[in-house]
């Protein structure tokens, strides 16, 4: 089921909700009253904000059902966000480069609360690309939504395993790339923000290789040249080239052309590192 139908659901949902709390006021409130006098776990502050949370908007309970984990968050954030979508100030298109924007709002929030504070870089560099890729007016709108799913709980492996259970492989190269992007994005790298993207990685089902090819093309050190290309020092001239081309055609920008021009264009500054590495190779060992 597609992000599409989950949205409807989500909007069905929440008025489903409204209408049965309007009529079960008197009773939620006896019990609340009750509750009161309770001891243990049900006294628990953070058992309490669960239920507040979740009970709040019934779209998280709907995306987690017809969506899973990826479906909940966004179902949670658009219930906060359901007077705009109710005026059709907000619309989501169930595409390849709608799902691909949602999966990557989701692990951008982890990335960004991996070392437990926001940076403004890390917001203007995902904000700029949604405004790249979507307009100013939707950008707007899905920047605003990165703003409530920031607020929430997120479980990275189980978002990570449902990505990459849906999504193409060179879709989730380029996924990876883009969080290195927002890492990188205060000229820093924070080991708790890298630390959240290899987890990301492995679940998604990219190959160790794959991903520290990408890491590589962020953190330099000696080697990163082989490992970009995804070799090691001592392999032949030939072994060299062949790689090279290998992981040309992997990388190629055509092969994310489904998810829209402009992604398509930032894959191609990824394809351009291929081409670096392999030029610092060749000027190590003196290569034509």
């Amino acid at each position: 089921m597609n992000l599409s139908t989950i949205i409807i659901l989500v909007v069905v949902g929440i008025l489903v909700y409204a209408l049965f709390s309007m009529r079960k006021k008197s009773s939620d409130e006896e019990d609340q009253q009750s509750g009161s006098n309770q001891q243990g776990s049900d006294k628990d502050p953070r058992f309490t904000r669960k239920r507040r949370g979740y009970g709040k908007w019934i779209g998280g309970g709907l995306g987690w059902a017809f969506g899973g984990p990826i479906g909940a968050i966004l179902g949670f954030a658009l219930g906060s966000m359901f007077e705009g979508m109710g005026s059709g100030q907000f619309a989501y298109r169930g595409t390849p480069r709608g799902d691909f924007a949602m999966s990557l709002l989701v692990l951008s929030a982890a990335v960004m609360k991996a070392d437990q504070k926001v940076m403004k870089s890390e917001l203007e560099y995902v904000k700029r690309f949604y405004y790249q890729n979507f307009g100013e007016v939707e950008g707007q709108k899905l920047v605003q939504m990165l703003g409530e799913i920031l607020k929430q709980d997120i479980d990275v492996r189980e978002v990570s395993a449902q990505v990459g259970q849906f999504m193409d492989d060179s879709s989730k190269l380029q996924l990876v790339h883009f969080l290195f992007g927002i890492a990188a994005a205060d000229g820093l790298y924070h080991p708790e923000e890298v630390a959240v993207i290899e987890i990301i990685s492995g679940y998604m089902g990219v190959s160790n290789a794959d991903y520290y090819s990408i890491h590589a093309m962020f953190v330099k050190n000696q080697n990163w040249a082989y490992d970009v290309l995804e070799i090691t020092k001592n392999v032949t001239d030939n072994e060299v080239k062949k790689a090279y081309r290998e992981m040309a055609k992997k990388h190629h920008p055509d092969k994310v052309a489904h998810l829209g021009d402009n992604i398509k264009k930032a894959a191609t500054e990824k394809f351009q590192q291929i081409s670096v590495a392999y030029e610092e190779i060749k000027k190590q060992r003196d290569l034509a």
